[in-house]
């Protein structure tokens, strides 16, 4: 074992070389420093496994405390954005080459083939250990740093629908590693649409799963689906119970989800709900208190006739403003005969006299009954 451990520099070295030359991802963009770490680390694995085998008669007995070193450089490589195939890869690289020289030294000392073959079943259940250590480090360091992301999203989600300053989502944006797009559009959907329409759509929309929002609606911030891409995420939306609201530049995504909710009321059936077809609705229903005390005040002339008589008046004079004044087409839109239309519009003119000129009158009468 001593002339062994003399070796293990050398060996150190050329496993080292051999990873670099074979596996890409530890190749020259690797870096001298961490070639020198990775050096070092070789060199404590092959001695933890002499003095294992030196004390050894039983290819399975426990293998030293180096597997917690191997699994720290898993984590390692996975902070270093290596992937755990790559790891993999140089553990088969280094075992080859580890086993090659070893195994020469070995043979010229004259060591007998019973016990080569004992000290290569060794070897190798030492590398399997390590390796599977490593692998385990590897895919937790990911699974930590994944949940740690994931939760500075979900942060910088409920920053933009807060409307935080813009200098606070800069810094929540550089935290969860999120690089912005030009916009975001809000979507409000339900709970079990959200993982099938992102999945259509894209990777990088933020999520707030507890926005308060009526029947638990989730909140979907996508990226970059204003103007010509905003067909497609409509006809993504088919079906699934969605309002969209308008594309804004990324820290004025509070801006979409506000209009989004306001066009809540608008949901009837699974056809997304695009609020950019709404709106007129949308503008005339912003202060519901101020439309309703609108509508009593213009329509005030109607509020002593009988309700169907009411009702009809209104549904003629909505008519009357839309198409200009134009008779066929009002008797078009109420399916009825022209001469009604007249008959109706003389019995409003008798209401409300000369103001149905006035363009104020017009004005408030267009928005009331909007």
């Amino acid at each position: 074992m001593d002339l062994l451990r003399g070796t293990l520099p050398d060996v150190a070295v050329h496993v080292v070389t051999a990873v670099r030359e074979e596996v890409p991802a530890y190749g020259e963009g690797m870096g001298e420093q961490m070639a020198a770490t990775i050096e070092n680390a070789v060199q404590m694995a092959l001695a933890g496994f002499l003095r294992v085998a030196g004390r050894a008669t039983d290819p399975g007995t426990p293998l030293s405390p180096t597997v917690e070193g191997a699994y720290a450089l898993g984590r390692g490589e996975a902070r270093s954005g290596r992937s755990a195939d790559a790891l993999l890869a140089a553990y088969r690289v280094g075992a080859r080459v580890a086993w090659r020289e070893l195994s020469a030294t070995a043979v010229s000392s004259g060591v007998s083939a019973a016990t080569l073959a004992s000290f290569a079943e060794m070897v190798f259940a030492y590398i399997d250990e390590l390796s599977a250590s490593s692998v385990a480090g590897h895919t937790d360091e990911l699974e930590t740093s994944g949940r740690v992301q994931q939760r500075y999203l979900e942060r910088l989600a409920t920053s933009l629908i807060r409307g935080d300053a813009p200098d606070a989502l800069a810094d929540a944006a550089d935290r969860a590693d999120w690089a912005p797009p030009k916009t975001l559009t809000a979507v409000l959907l339900p709970p079990s649409q959200v993982r099938p329409f992102l999945g259509l759509i894209t990777s990088r929309a933020l999520v707030v799963g507890d926005a308060g929002l009526p029947d638990d609606l989730v909140v979907a911030l996508v990226p970059d689906m204003g103007g010509r891409s905003r067909p497609r995420l409509l006809k993504t939306l088919a079906h699934r119970h969605a309002v969209v609201g308008p594309a804004r530049p990324w820290q004025e995504a509070r801006s979409s989800y506000a209009r989004a909710v306001r066009a809540l009321p608008l949901r009837h059936g699974a056809d997304p709900v695009d609020t950019e077809t709404h709106l007129a609705s949308l503008v005339v229903t912003a202060d519901p208190e101020a439309h309703a005390d609108l509508r009593a005040r213009a329509l005030a002339p109607l509020a002593d006739l009988k309700p169907a008589t009411a009702e009809k008046l209104e549904a003629t004079l909505k008519s009357w403003l839309l198409h200009q004044g134009r008779r066929d087409d009002v008797a078009a839109d109420l399916f009825v005969h022209p001469q009604t239309v007249r008959y109706r519009m003389g019995q409003l003119r008798e209401l409300y006299g000369d103001a149905l000129d006035d363009p104020h009158t017009v004005l408030m009468l267009t928005l009331a009954l909007a």
